[in-house]
């Protein structure tokens, strides 16, 4: 399924770490949350959130002690002896799903080399059940009831065809990217909006979604998930923006920046 030893021992500790991030999670409990707002009334984060990506950390550690992590709530690390790998986690995606008992939330994580090519992915929804995962040139899976299978990738021709999208907490932004949608509905008989970048992009790969536009995203919400629907066939845009270990986009250019992914017949209809 995989190429290389590299890439055989990345994805090993990528869907360790991402199952140590699932399995904080899987002790939901409402009485512990400890929720906080970050930078919006709707923009939220939990003890859960920090302790997943203390699980997902300590792993890496573990495993691969000079690679860089950069994440959502823990900031970025650089070993002085750095191996040029790189991971990005985003350790609760769906916080807000999650304080809701909504089941659309997972732990995100994907790894990249020095040139920014990303080599392995996986999102593990603990209550769903599902974990997705890609390698580079090597296909998109999904382990659900105990089966592996390949993922088929989006339809291309499809009637009554679904968008997934996300809109910003923040109100004057999100009044600016409406002016987005109706151009991207063309076509497309219906719309779903689940809280979760990650598992839209992987649910382009499972034919769920047929097409998914966001912008404003930070790349801890779509690295894992856009190698994931890349790999299972998808058309996929990626945000053109400094990595963190850049420095990072400017605020300004990050939520100018759209991911985008959908059956190759779509992928005209992304302002990209």
């Amino acid at each position: 399924m995989s190429q290389t030893p590299l890439i055989d021992e990345l994805l090993d500790v990528a869907q360790a770490a991402a199952e140590a991030g699932a399995n904080v999670l899987s002790g939901r409990n409402a009485a512990d949350f400890n929720a906080a707002n970050k930078s919006s009334a709707g923009d939220w984060v939990t003890a859960f959130d920090i302790a997943a990506e203390e699980a997902v950390r300590e792993l890496i550690n573990q495993r691969r002690g000079n690679d860089a992590i950069t994440g959502e709530e823990l900031g970025t690390s650089v070993s002085e002896d750095f191996s040029g790998i790189r991971w990005s986690i985003d350790p609760l995606d769906g916080t807000t799903n999650f304080i809701r008992n909504i089941v659309y939330y997972c732990t995100s994580v994907a790894a990249c080399d020095q040139a920014g090519n990303w080599l392995v992915g996986v999102v593990n929804a603990p209550a769903l059940g599902r974990i997705y995962w890609a390698t580079k040139g090597g296909g998109a899976w999904i382990t659900e009831g105990g089966t592996t299978r390949k993922l088929p990738g989006p339809v291309s021709g499809r009637r009554g065809g679904i968008l997934g999208t996300g809109f910003s907490y923040d109100e004057d932004l999100r009044a600016d990217q409406v002016k987005d949608f109706l151009p991207m509905m063309k076509g497309l008989s219906d719309m779903r909006r689940l809280g979760s970048a990650a598992l839209d992009l992987c649910m382009i790969g499972d034919a769920t979604l047929d097409a998914y536009g966001e912008r404003g995203l930070n790349e801890h919400d779509w690295a894992a998930g856009a190698l994931i629907a890349e790999e299972s066939g998808a058309w996929v845009h990626r945000p053109d923006l400094p990595s963190p270990l850049e420095g990072g986009p400017e605020e300004s250019d990050r939520l100018a920046a759209w991911i985008a992914a959908s059956a190759p017949d779509l992928s005209a209809r992304f302002p990209v």
